[in-house]
């Protein structure tokens, strides 16, 4: 059995297969003004996204639904305003999704893997999305260096190990928007102890709709109400990629936001 990680084979790159909310009516008007951006970066990442290792065949005929829907769960916690981080931004899902919804907030979009920064670097500059960039890097890396009023992650990890990369981001009264599955509580009950040790409140789980019909998903909300008492971490240089700043690079392979 080829391991999930391993490269597509040519015979397992067939047409995209039917995604069953392609030239639903109800798309548009749930993305509003972001449509075109929204609908493009769909067509980008069902043109290239197994090729580049971004999501799995079998996510094809869901991306809709599983993937860019499902992103869009988190952009009413968010504010429209200030500086939003999206962690592990991997394919860009969130990331790419709360830019286009968001656009007079600045979107940090969080990676450290070269591969995936030259595949969002190409997104932001095909869709135009002047307030999105690419920094390049850990989120433990970066604090002192980057300060956000809202982080979002989704498919990055379990909360006990997602909070200290992520809280230590925020700035007192900001707030972590993580979409999660079904064990959203039970994440929640296991990671007090650390998320209290980075300042984080007690967590908030919300179930957000999507569009009528569809699985809703949850949504961990936990604001930063102190700096906590977890020691600091020195910041290291990052990469950043702006607009027309990001070279083009031959695409490998790369795993975030498969099954997410």
């Amino acid at each position: 059995m080829r391991p999930e990680s391993a490269p597509a084979r040519d015979d397992e790159r067939p047409d995209a297969p039917a995604d069953p909310l392609d030239g639903d009516p109800r798309l548009p008007e749930h993305f509003g003004r972001a449509w075109p951006a929204v609908h493009g970066f769909h067509d980008m990442l069902r043109d290239q996204g197994v090729l580049r290792g971004l999501v799995g065949p079998r996510e094809l005929a869901r991306l809709w639904e599983r993937h860019v829907v499902n992103s869009a769960a988190v952009v009413p916690f968010l504010p429209e305003t200030g500086t939003i981080v999206d962690v592990g931004s991997g394919a860009g899902l969130p990331g790419i999704v709360v830019a286009a919804m968001r656009p007079d907030a600045e979107v940090v979009l969080l990676e450290p893997m070269e591969r995936r920064t030259d595949w969002l670097t190409e997104v932001v500059q095909t869709l135009g999305l002047s307030n999105a960039r690419v920094l390049r890097g850990r989120a433990e890396d970066q604090v002192g260096t980057l300060r956000a009023d809202a982080v979002t992650a989704r498919a990055v990890a379990a909360l006990d190990k997602l909070y200290p990369w992520t809280l230590p981001l925020l700035a007192v009264g900001g707030r972590l928007v993580a979409l999660k599955g079904g064990r959203a509580r039970d994440e929640a009950d296991a990671a007090v102890a650390v998320g209290e040790r980075f300042g984080g409140g007690p967590a908030t789980i919300e179930v957000a709709p999507t569009l009528p019909g569809l699985e809703p998903t949850s949504v961990v909300l936990v604001t930063r109400t102190s700096v906590g008492t977890a020691p600091a971490t020195a910041p290291q240089a990052a990469r950043v990629s702006r607009g027309t700043e990001g070279r083009s690079r031959r695409p490998r392979r790369s795993t975030k936001g498969q099954g997410a």
